[in-house]
């Protein structure tokens, strides 16, 4: 994982959150509220805005992490320390996943925002949506046009606002002004802080422009190509759903409360609704043996803990797989089969080549190797956030097909959501990157990062024990067909070749450590696949774990994200994708939130 080692602790101190923010239960004073949602996360701070703006409506969030101020804030801040807000961190989780197969059965790190603004406060700040085709797709599984791209495309520029550049040039050719919107709380930009491998990237789309060509906006529905990668940054700083949408409603609104560090163990039964169990209180407690307390939503319970903590949070509460639930000794209440399976995530892989010794990368503050350096880029973004610490690893990703006569389409199929969707994605970072593998002392890099965009291997969350406290087993099941994996043989082909442009000559010198060995004359597939289970990590994208399905006895929630089979709760976040955008997913679920706001608006009559 990108991290820098001589970064002091703690630099500047950011101020904290006003407002109706409260550390224990205890300190509210009622508990009953119109809505209660689950998680202050990139969903849930959405749905609690938006539902907020009408005075009358009194809104309750509860979210498990901490404050996103204060300590070790600066990781969550500063663009260039995205690679730190997860790694041992307080605002993350520490999942680990179970012994993964298509890994050599090693156990991975499995990141999870324990913050307000969760993931979007730890995340690589990528601000892509996916191509229309994955949003149509949407549309279909559910019979719903609003989630259709024509439709959502309102709501995605809903949810954002440009920013310029922190470095002050015009960035007109950078991203297509039509495509996206100006006046919402999210604030996107290009990079504020040029890299010394973007002309050669750019360069390397016209040399070879019939693989690797040009795309002004990926964000524009159509996806395929490289370009200038957009993020959720404004002023040289991230944009997170907490500093966007929670903290300003926050400080300007007497009907939200937004209650931290306290986790809800399990949904209460409050009777029945025509026909079926009605959940609409729930209880919370901060520690394993702390008081429980509970609380009421008039309305309803909105689920926006993520896909790993909405499932769980439904299991814990007797909703779910009736034999699962049995293993653990929790009495199924409501028989929902699919909670907490079909888990998707995007595997990737790193690969790192040699480069001049004076190259100008980033490894000088990367590898830690130049303290002074990394003090006086701190005091820079101190002063006026920019500078290298205004920018994230990357400046530009790409998103690829397999061709159409790739023998992996002839003999499987096409699993993607269409023939504008991805199959894989590249992206270059100007020094050394990695999410599993361990960090050179020294020297000068190049890295690229491989990503299956389409996998067809799925995934499952059930519970390790019947105490909310406990981690629950988590198997994004990587590799588990050969699709994804033949998908991401093919994606380190593409960066090979992608480096073997005329333009990149004499900078890039070698495949780093045992890459080499994959890449050797002689290597065969064996070989890229020996390193590719060896370092294969998360890209932090779990998704589909309470999927949506407008057909009778599939999926967990319906068209409208209500869950099915009950009444009372509706969940907004990443799991409701019936299958995981072929993009990195934040832009996307911001969208999704706003229109299941609207939604739910039209449901009360708001």
């Amino acid at each position: 994982m990108f991290r820098l080692v001589h970064a002091p602790a703690i630099f500047a101190l950011f101020g904290t959150t006003f407002g109706a923010l409260f550390t224990d239960p205890s300190q509210l004073k009622q508990t009953t509220y119109d809505f209660v949602v689950v998680g202050a996360g990139t969903a849930g701070n959405v749905v609690a805005t938006r539902l907020s703006e009408n005075p009358s409506v009194k809104v309750l969030v509860i979210e498990a992490g901490v404050s996103d101020t204060g300590y070790r804030s600066e990781q969550i801040r500063i663009p260039f320390l995205c690679g730190q807000a997860a790694i041992d961190s307080p605002f993350d989780w520490n999942y680990t996943t179970v012994p993964q197969k298509g890994l050599n059965n090693q156990s991975i790190p499995y990141f999870r925002g324990f913050v307000l603004g969760g993931s979007s406060s730890t995340n690589y700040l990528a601000w892509t949506r996916g191509s229309s085709d994955d949003y149509d797709r949407f549309a279909r599984v559910t019979g719903d046009s609003s989630y259709a791209w024509k439709n959502i495309l309102t709501y995605f520029k809903k949810s954002e606002h440009h920013d310029a550049p922190t470095d002050g040039r015009n960035d007109s050719a950078e991203y297509l002004p039509s495509v996206h919107g100006f006046k919402g709380p999210v604030a996107f930009s290009v990079t504020g802080n040029l890299s010394a491998i973007d002309d050669r990237v750019l360069a390397t789309t016209q040399e070879l422009s019939d693989e690797f060509p040009f795309n002004q906006d990926t964000n524009s529905g159509n996806l395929l190509g490289i370009g200038w990668q957009q993020n959720s940054l404004g002023n040289g700083s991230r944009a997170s759903s907490s500093s966007a949408y929670l903290t300003p409603a926050m400080n300007t609104r007497s009907n939200l409360d937004v209650l931290i560090q306290t986790r809800v163990t399990r949904l209460i039964q409050t009777g029945s609704s025509k026909g079926v169990p009605e959940f609409k209180s729930l209880e919370v407690a901060q520690t394993p043996t702390s008081r429980r307390f509970t609380f009421k939503a008039n309305k309803e319970i909105v689920l926006s803990a993520g896909a790993i903590g909405s499932p769980q949070i439904l299991m814990l509460s007797g909703i779910g797989n009736a034999a699962d639930l049995a293993k653990v000794g929790i009495k199924s209440t409501v028989s929902l089969p699919e909670v907490g399976k079909n888990l998707q995530d995007h595997p990737l892989v790193s690969t790192q080549w040699v480069v001049p010794d004076d190259a100008p990368t980033r490894d000088t503050f990367t590898l830690g190797e130049d303290p002074a350096a990394e003090n006086a880029a701190l005091a820079q973004w101190n002063a006026n956030h920019t500078g290298i610490m205004s920018a994230v690893l990357g400046n530009h990703m790409g998103f690829f097909r397999l061709p159409e006569s790739s023998p992996i389409l002839a003999k499987y199929g096409d699993q993607s959501a269409g023939p504008g969707s991805a199959h894989y994605e590249l992206a270059w970072i100007n020094g050394y990157m990695t999410v599993s593998q361990p960090f050179p002392t020294s020297g000068k890099y190049f890295s690229n990062i491989n990503v299956v965009n389409s996998p067809t291997s799925r995934g499952t969350v059930v519970l390790n024990s019947s105490d909310p406290f406990a981690a629950p087993l988590i198997d994004p099941n990587f590799y588990d067909t050969d699709f994804d994996l033949q998908v991401m043989i093919e994606a380190i082909k593409a960066s090979v070749r992608f480096v073997n442009a005329k333009v990149w000559d004499g900078y890039i010198l070698q495949p780093y450590a045992d890459l080499a060995a994959a890449l050797a004359p002689n290597a065969t597939d064996a070989d890229i696949v020996t390193y590719i289970r060896k370092w294969t990590g998360s890209i932090k994208h779990p998704m589909s774990t309470a999927a949506a399905n407008g057909a009778k006895g599939k999926g967990v929630v319906g068209a409208d994200l209500t869950v099915k089979n009950l009444s009372g709760v509706r969940i907004v976040d990443g799991s409701v994708f019936p299958f995981i955008p072929s993009a990195h997913p934040q832009a996307g679920i911001y969208g999704i939130a706003e229109v299941a706001s609207d939604k739910i608006k039209a449901a009360y009559h708001l």
